[in-house]
């Protein structure tokens, strides 16, 4: 489909609110599993620093108990 103006393509030969808005809403959705994403790899990079602490915290007190 050709577009004489820049208006023409936002209407999109009147589909423009439809085209637009699915457009919209796919952004919003793929925005929404990015920051998801984001979030549970922070929460989940915490949880193996904590755990790798206390893994270390316990071989250091199994030592300190045969020494």
């Amino acid at each position: 489909m050709q577009f004489d103006s820049f208006s023409d393509f936002i209407a999109m030969g009147g589909y423009g609110f439809y085209v637009w808005l699915s457009f919209g809403t796919c952004a919003l959705i793929l925005l929404g599993i990015l920051v998801n994403s984001l979030r549970d790899t922070k929460r989940i990079m915490a949880s193996v620093e904590q755990q790798i602490i206390r893994e270390v915290r316990i071989k250091k007190a199994k030592q300190e108990q045969i020494s």
